[in-house]
């Protein structure tokens, strides 16, 4: 019988020796409200956002045909929109910008981090206080 990993196991904890775990603590879907934060501050387009998320969202490199998927997805429902610029250096490039209703979606997930904030710094608080 074959073991099948649980579904964040080999992303959330990997055993590198006897004892020694190597973790790495997420937060699952952060490059979305990287992305829309981004996209806050000014439209961009996606190389600009492909050389700036890794920054924002943890330092990993985000697959461009990921990404310009990402953004289709978000466009059809409506929290970004897009359109053609030709007046930037080189080929013409599509530049995407947030709606209303992408600053609505990119408040909400501030208060979702905000609260995941406290978890963390509640069970933070217990483990450096030693209970």
């Amino acid at each position: 019988m074959q073991r099948r990993p649980h579904g964040r196991g080999y992303r959330s904890r990997q055993r590198i020796g006897p004892n020694e775990w190597a973790v790495r603590a997420r937060v699952e879907r952060f490059v979305e409200p990287s992305l829309l934060l981004l996209l806050k501050e000014r439209p961009r387009h996606g190389y600009e956002l492909i050389e700036l998320l890794p920054g924002l969202a943890g330092g990993e490199r985000v697959d461009v045909g990921n990404l310009y998927r990402f953004l289709r997805a978000l466009e059809g429902d409506g929290i970004v929109e897009s359109e053609w610029h030709g007046d930037l250096p080189g080929p013409a490039k599509r530049t995407y910008r947030l709606t209303e209703t992408g600053e609505h979606l990119l408040d909400q997930w501030a208060d979702a981090l905000r609260r995941s904030r406290e978890e963390v710094s509640a069970f933070l608080e217990r483990y450096e206080g030693g209970e």
